[in-house]
């Protein structure tokens, strides 16, 4: 057995498990919680018609990007998502510093919705605090540790509960919309709108929350090599899930402010059960509470699985520890869900789910700005790759979502200085990790190096199998 052989037998994915509609069911599932609650205090920030332009920039750069990532994913079909094509892109350490955004995202997302979880069960059965953390984190993580295909397969029916529930929710509430609740928020200065109540300062704070309604979308392409067909299937998965954010998002905006009013939503922590107690609809706003568990818990589960497959990819190319992206009998990269896991479980216990998403926030516009560049480079400096899918627009179309990821980025700033400060503190920790070992540790120096060993492995193993 090769050394190349060696290595990958004990470093293997389990192929052919998901189609397309597991796929978009996965990028809905990552999503689902943000409808809940979070997104909906953009509102108290820039009132109901800043936040609007908010969520319709971030709607747009969410769809730029994932038109672009949808032309890669089926280029590079690789576990490694963004950090894989910036890694064709711009090299080893372009390939690390996304995946270290992308990591800052993973880890620290399913902290904060834990926490969201928490302050629910303890709403439904009076328990909250560590160990409701803990529980979740084990349970969670051991599902995925039985397999993909069985996990996936939960994630779907824990995320079809979720949007029953938010179609629910617009059914009761349709009958209730009344335009002149949307501007209900006093302008807070003679300069102000009702439109406008806090001016454009507003909508700049609230980018960070519009991005909540499809915040770790662009995690579909972790999953390529669990595809059954990776050059159609996650373009058509990626892309389906945006399609159908897209609605629940305009769902939830645009009909629970216009039932009970702006102010009321911008302050509510469970902005749709509120919205249905107070239109008189008490009992269906139980069923959508524990339903709204559901949608925390749905986002949690898949959010689990893309690190995992993050931390795999990024451990396998040699830029994490060797030994996370080694796999189980199950196929599952058990090291990789667990460490991550442990972290997180740390994280929540500060208690501090806002600050936490908040920095959450930041990694994410980093990793899209980045993600968005290698598109245009690999444009540019690869023409011919092959590309089964290619995105509307072109360059163009990568180069909105640049531009509207660094202002997003900034957003964060406006919102929570501490949050931006303190996420750039873990870049730094990261790059000094990255600069001091791990650069001299790689298994491959090039992305088309890491991916012609694999290819061969993969050759050789198939042929020792036959």
């Amino acid at each position: 057995m090769s050394k190349h052989q060696e290595y990958l037998a004990k470093r293997q994915l389990k192929r052919g498990t998901a189609g397309w509609v597991l796929l978009a069911g996965l990028g809905v599932s990552y999503v689902i919680s943000g409808d809940f609650a979070g997104w909906n205090f953009g509102i108290a920030q820039a009132g109901w018609g800043g936040f609007l332009i908010a969520a319709v920039a971030m709607a747009v750069m969410y769809l730029t990007l994932v038109l672009s990532l949808a032309e890669m994913s089926a280029a590079i079909p690789a576990a490694g998502g963004g950090y894989s094509f910036a890694r064709q892109a711009m090299g080893p350490t372009g390939g690390f510093i996304t995946g270290l955004a992308v990591l800052i995202e993973y880890a620290l997302a399913p902290a904060a919705i834990v926490i969201f979880i928490g302050s629910a069960v303890n709403e439904l059965i009076g328990i909250d605090g560590p160990w409701v953390y803990a529980l979740f984190y084990a349970a969670f993580i051991a599902v995925h540790l039985a397999g993909v295909g069985e996990a996936l397969k939960v994630m779907m029916v824990i995320s079809g509960l979720a949007v029953f529930a938010i179609l629910l929710t617009a059914a009761v509430l349709i009958g209730h919309f009344d335009a002149s609740n949307l501007f209900d928020i006093a302008p807070a200065s003679a300069q102000a709108t009702e439109a406008l109540p806090y001016g454009w300062y507003g909508v700049w704070a609230a980018l960070p929350f519009a991005m909540w309604l499809f915040l770790a979308v662009e995690g579909v392409p972790l999953a390529a090599e669990e595809a059954k067909d990776p050059a159609k299937d996650v373009p058509k998965g990626i892309i389906g899930a945006m399609l159908f954010l897209l609605f629940t998002a305009a769902l939830v905006v645009l009909l629970l402010a216009g039932a009970v009013g702006s102010n009321v939503i911008g302050s509510s922590a469970v902005p749709l059960v509120d919205a249905l107690k107070l239109t008189g609809n008490p009992t269906i706003a139980t069923i959508v509470n524990v339903l709204g568990l559901a949608g925390l818990v749905a986002s949690f589960f898949s959010i689990i699985y893309g690190y995992s497959r993050l931390v795999f990819a990024l451990s396998r190319a040699g830029y994490l520890p060797k030994s996370l992206s080694l796999t189980s009998k199950n196929k599952v990269p058990s090291r990789a869900l667990i460490f991550p896991g442990i972290f997180g479980f740390v994280v929540s216990l500060t208690g501090e789910g806002d600050l936490i998403l908040a920095m959450a926030v930041v990694g994410a516009t980093v990793s899209y700005a980045l993600m968005a560049l290698s598109h245009i480079l690999l444009r540019v400096k690869q023409p011919d790759l092959p590309r089964p899918y290619k995105t509307p627009g072109g360059v163009v179309t990568s180069a909105i979502c640049l531009v509207l990821s660094l202002i997003a980025m900034t957003g964060v700033y406006a919102f929570d200085p501490s949050a931006f400060m303190m996420t750039l503190g873990l870049f730094v920790i990261g790059g000094a990790y990255y600069g001091l070992y791990s650069r001299n540790n790689l298994v491959a120096g090039t992305a088309e190096e890491e991916f012609a060993m694999l290819s061969i492995a993969e050759q050789e193993l198939e042929t020792s199998a036959s």
